[in-house]
This record gives C-alpha cells, sequence and structure tokens, in this order.
C-alpha cells in the first residue's frame, strides 16, 4: 500500500494536513495542561468575595444547629462544607498555578487556607478558620464534559476544518498551474497545438511558462516553415514534370520505353501530391456531419471502376462531424496503403463500438511488425518492403495519424488474424 502521494497537488495536501493536525494536536495538549490556569481563574475577585462571605457566615453558625445551618448555606452557595477533623481530602497544589491561588488566598482569607483537590469528585476544597472550629468548604471544579467538549472541541474542530479548507484551496492554486503545464507538454507530444500558457501567479511559474511559449512559438515556426517548403517545392516540381510527360507522350520512343516513363513521372507526381497533403494545415477547416458509410462507399466504387480489389462492410453508425475533405483523404490513404503494399483485395469495415466509430481497412500482406508500428507512423518511413520494392515518400501513414488527431481520435496499426495487417481508425461519436 503506497501512502505518499505521487501527484503534487497530493503531497502538498497531505503535508498540510499533517502540519495542520499536529498543531492542532498540540493545541489541545497545551489546553489540557493549562486547565489548572482555568481553574486558578475561576476564583477571582468575585469568588473571594464569596468565599469572605461564606466564612463570615461559618463564624456564626451554632454548635446545636450546626447541621441545619451548614445544609442552608450547601443550598445557598451551592457547596459541600464539613467540619475539619483532621480529615485527608487529597493531595494539596500540584503545580505553580494552584501554589500562586493559594498563597493569593492566604494573602486575603488568612494564613491558615489551604488547598486540597479531589480530581475524581471534580472538588477544590478550601480550609477555613472563621473561629472556634475550622472547616472545609468543596467547590465543583469545571467538568471536563461540560468545558472541554461543548466549548474547546467545537471550536478546535471548526479551526481544524477552515484550516483544511484553506490548506486544500492552496494546494490546489499551486499545483493548478503545473498541471496546466502538464497537459500542455502531453499535447504538445501527441502533436497538438495547445494555446498560450498564462504568464501570472508566483515567479517560478511565469518563467517557466514563459519559456514552455517561447518554444511552443519556435515549433509553430518551424512547422509553418517546413510546410512552407514542402509546398513550395513540390508546386515547383509540377511544372518541369508536366513538360517532361508532354515530352514523353510526343517522342518517338518504343511503347515500353514510353509507358516506364509515363509510369515514373505518375509516380513522381503523387509523391508531390503526398507532399502537398502532408503540408496542409486543415486546423480551421469546418467540420460537417458526413455519413461514412456512403463516404467510404463512393470511394470503394471509385477504385472498382479503376480495376482495385476493394471490399466493404458498412455499419450501423450516425453521421461524423468530419472535415470531409481531409476525412476523405485519410482513406484514400489507407486504400492506398492496403493496395500497394498488401494482397490485391482490400476489406473494408465500419462498425459502432464503446461509444466510438471504428473504421478498419485490413490486408492480407506480410503484415507489420509490433515493433515497428509507431516509426511507421513517423513522416519520411516506410516499411522494409517498401523501401526495397514500392515507391512513395512515406507520408501516407503520418498523413493518416495527424487527421486522426485532428478529429480527436486515435489510429492504430495491427497484426491480422490469419496474416496481414489491420489499420484501424477510432472516432468519437457525437454526443
Amino acid at each position: 500500500m503506497r501512502l505518499w502521494p505521487r501527484s503534487l497537488f497530493g503531497r502538498l495536501a497531505l503535508l498540510l494536513l499533517l502540519v495542520i493536525v499536529l498543531s492542532q494536536a498540540t493545541a489541545i495538549f497545551l489546553f489540557r495542561m493549562d486547565r489548572a490556569a482555568l481553574l486558578a481563574r475561576q476564583f477571582s475577585d468575585t469568588k473571594i468575595v464569596q468565599i469572605k462571605a461564606l466564612r463570615a457566615a461559618l463564624a456564626t453558625v451554632d454548635p446545636r444547629d450546626r447541621r441545619t445551618m451548614l445544609n442552608r448555606l450547601e443550598s445557598e452557595y451551592k457547596v459541600r462544607i464539613m467540619l475539619d477533623e483532621g480529615r485527608r481530602l487529597g493531595p494539596g497544589p500540584m503545580n505553580p498555578t494552584m501554589v500562586e491561588l493559594q498563597d493569593r488566598l492566604r494573602e486575603e482569607l488568612g494564613a491558615e487556607t489551604e488547598l486540597r483537590f479531589q480530581p475524581r469528585l471534580q472538588l477544590v476544597w478550601i480550609k477555613l478558620d472563621p473561629g472556634e472550629d475550622a472547616y472545609w468548604v468543596g467547590f465543583p471544579l469545571p467538568r471536563p464534559a461540560d468545558e472541554f467538549p461543548s466549548r474547546a472541541l467545537v471550536l478546535s474542530l471548526v479551526i481544524l476544518a477552515i484550516l483544511l479548507v484553506s490548506a486544500y484551496a492552496f494546494a490546489r492554486y499551486l499545483s493548478r498551474p503545473l498541471r496546466v503545464l502538464n497537459e500542455a507538454v502531453a499535447n504538445v507530444g501527441q502533436g497538438k497545438a495547445p494555446p498560450p500558457l498564462p504568464e501570472h501567479g508566483p515567479s517560478e511559474i511565469v518563467n517557466l511558462n514563459r519559456g514552455f511559449n517561447q518554444m511552443l512559438a519556435s515549433l509553430r515556426q518551424t512547422e509553418e516553415d517546413r510546410a512552407l517548403l514542402l509546398a513550395g517545392v513540390s508546386h515547383d516540381l509540377r511544372t518541369p514534370l508536366a513538360r517532361l510527360r508532354l515530352g514523353v507522350e510526343m517522342g518517338g520512343q518504343d511503347e515500353a520505353t514510353r509507358q516506364g516513363m509515363v509510369e515514373d513521372i505518375e509516380e513522381m507526381d503523387k509523391i508531390i501530391d503526398q507532399f502537398l497533403d502532408f503540408a496542409r494545415d486543415e486546423t480551421d477547416a469546418p467540420l460537417a456531419p458526413v455519413d461514412a458509410n456512403e463516404m467510404i462507399g463512393s470511394l470503394v466504387d471509385r477504385y472498382r471502376r479503376s480495376g482495385k480489389d476493394v471490399q466493404f462492410t458498412p455499419g450501423d453508425l450516425p453521421p461524423l462531424p468530419v472535415r470531409p475533405v481531409a476525412f476523405s483523404r485519410l482513406l484514400s490513404n489507407l486504400i492506398d496503403n492496403a493496395l500497394r503494399y498488401g494482397s490485391p483485395v482490400a476489406e473494408i469495415s465500419a462498425r459502432r463500438q464503446d461509444g466510438s466509430a471504428v473504421i478498419e481497412v485490413a490486408d492480407r500482406g506480410p503484415g507489420i511488425p509490433p515493433d515497428q508500428v509507431e516509426r511507421l507512423k513517423r513522416p519520411f518511413t516506410r516499411g522494409e518492403r517498401a523501401r526495397t520494392g514500392a515507391a512513395g515518400a512515406g507520408l501516407g501513414l503520418a498523413i493518416v495519424e495527424r487527421i486522426a488527431r485532428l478529429h480527436r481520435g486515435s489510429f492504430e496499426l495491427a497484426t491480422r488474424d490469419g496474416g496481414g495487417s489491420v489499420a484501424r481508425l477510432i472516432l468519437p461519436l457525437p454526443a
């Protein structure tokens, strides 16, 4: 069992809780140690005046009617009175406060005044010598059940609750900027562009957020420069490729040579298309509800008309909020990848699963090793077979990954049962 929290908020909250509990326990301990001071305060000037009046009354007690007189005084003063017959009522003063109280009573009432305590009966006895006989007068002490729980305990609990709430709020205040920063770093790691972090609060947090914002701006500028470079180079290559295609068509080469040159030019044109697709920033493109089955069906019909072997099993999906152009490009890249690197049959299926729309493109090719999945999602990366045989720039899966994240979805590559690969797109269903 792990008692020490892993998060900064948990550790800070636990530390503050321990400090508060320790301080409250110390306060309660000191309160109990100072109860003697509370007893001393009970015998204020008013109490001493009462004791003096009681001593004067005891001086007039007739020995023949003593019991009746004592009962009347006990009832009137709410005390207990008994003759001093050498009784051992309890210990004397046990701390400096009680000694100080006894000295004060002796100063006011006479040197013969003594104090005795009976904690079990919650009484403090004061010896008075008003005349011929000495008396012990017992005053009730404040009971713990009356004094401590009803006032001190309730007050302590209220203070403890206030301090705990304050500590919780303070811990959240300190940990919230770090939690926001952690989420922003995670978004950057997933290829997303979080908004700039606020640059206010403690100086350390301000400096950290300012550095992160500067890094984010540099990454954004680098991404824009890269996209501009790819788009510019790709666009500039289009014109000479078109002239080459025209020259090949008008040249006098034999049919085999001409066809090979045309295929090379078309492959270069496809690579340029991939560069342009990868360079596009479609974040600002509006979302629109699209029937995924209808869009996939249209793509499948187009591939079939061009002689490709593509099969589609539609599923029960509601209209999905997507960016139609980007979503169509994603599906085309998955189908092209299955036809290029897999067997001639590309099998597409759509279904609803656990509150998400799942679209799979499967093939019966050589498959993808599990340790190569994440690497193949990176730009300009291809598998071993692709590098040695098939053409392409290695941007297809990177484009799919980016568009999937753009739609708050995920893209997975897995090995298919019986051989081959499965490209799985998972998108959240609309609420």
